[in-house]
C-alpha cells in the first residue's frame, strides 16, 4: 500500500506540482491550503509524512507544527520561502524532522521524503505482510512461512516498492525512478531481470504467484497471492 503524504502549502500551483510529482514516484497525496485544515486533517488521519509551508493563511506554519507535534510523531518536513536560520531553528526545535527552502530541486525533495519515510518505518519497527510473505523492515528480514529468503539489497528495495504499492500496477519507469534512482541512465529491461531474481527465490520455490506481470504495462502485487 502506498505511502500517504499530506501537504499543506497555500500556493495551488506549487502544491499541485508536489504532488503530481510524488504521485508519479508511487505516493498517495492530500492537499489543504490553508493552516487549520492541513492540521484538521493531519490529526484526524495517518500520513507517513506531513511537507509543511510556514506562511500559511488560518493558521501559521510553525503553529500547526506545534499543535500536530503535541498529540502525533507524524514526521513534519517544512518546504518554505523563509531562508533565515532563526525559521530554520524556530521550526526544528518544535519539532520539524527536515527543512527545505524554495526554490527546490524536485530530485532532492524525493530524496528528503525517502529517508524521512525509512526514518519511521525503522523506528517504529513495523513489517508488511501478504499471506505467509513476511517483510520485517526494521532488520531488513524477508520469511515465507517462516522460512527465511535471501535477497539482495536492490532485490529488497524492489519487493518493498512493489509490497507498499500492493494492488497497484506499477510500471517499469515508476520503479525505476523510485528503486534505482531519478539519475539512472540504463534500459528498463534491468527492472525485468530483477523480477525474475526474486521469482527464482520467492515464487518458484514456494510454488505462489507473488508478482503478477501486465504485459505492455508494468508489475503488481496483489493482496491475496495465488498458489
Amino acid at each position: 500500500m502506498a505511502e500517504k503524504i499530506l501537504i499543506v502549502e497555500d500556493e495551488a500551483k506549487i502544491a499541485r506540482f508536489v504532488s503530481l510529482e510524488l504521485e508519479h514516484e508511487g505516493y498517495k497525496t492530500e492537499t489543504a491550503h490553508d493552516g487549520r485544515l492541513g492540521l484538521e486533517l493531519a490529526l484526524k488521519n495517518d500520513y507517513e509524512l506531513l511537507i509543511l509551508d510556514l506562511m500559511l493563511p488560518g493558521m501559521n506554519g510553525l503553529d500547526v507544527l506545534k499543535a500536530l507535534k503535541a498529540e502525533k510523531d507524524t514526521p513534519v518536513l517544512i518546504l518554505t520561502a523563509r531562508d533565515q536560520i532563526i525559521d530554520k531553528v524556530n521550526g526544528l526545535d518544535i519539532g520539524a524532522d527536515d527543512y527545505m527552502t524554495k526554490p527546490f530541486a524536485i530530485e532532492e525533495l524525493f530524496a528528503r521524503v525517502r529517508n524521512l519515510i525509512k526514518r519511521r518505518e525503522v523506528k517504529n519497527g513495523r513489517s508488511i505482510t501478504v499471506d505467509k510473505l513476511n517483510i520485517g523492515l526494521n532488520e531488513h528480514s524477508v520469511t515465507y512461512d517462516g522460512e527465511a529468503v535471501s535477497l539482495t539489497k536492490k532485490e529488497y528495495d524492489l519487493l518493498i516498492y512493489l509490497l507498499k504499492n500492493r494492488n497497484t500496477v506499477v510500471t517499469r519507469e515508476k520503479i525505476l525512478s523510485a528503486v534505482w534512482g531519478y539519475d539512472f541512465y540504463g534500459d528498463t529491461n534491468v527492472v525485468d531481470v530483477y523480477i525474475r531474481y526474486i521469482r527464482s527465490k520467492i515464487d518458484d520455490k514456494f510454488g505462489i504467484k507473488l508478482i503478477t506481470t501486465l504485459r505492455g504495462t508494468g508489475y503488481i502485487i496483489k493482496e491475496t497471492l495465488d498458489q
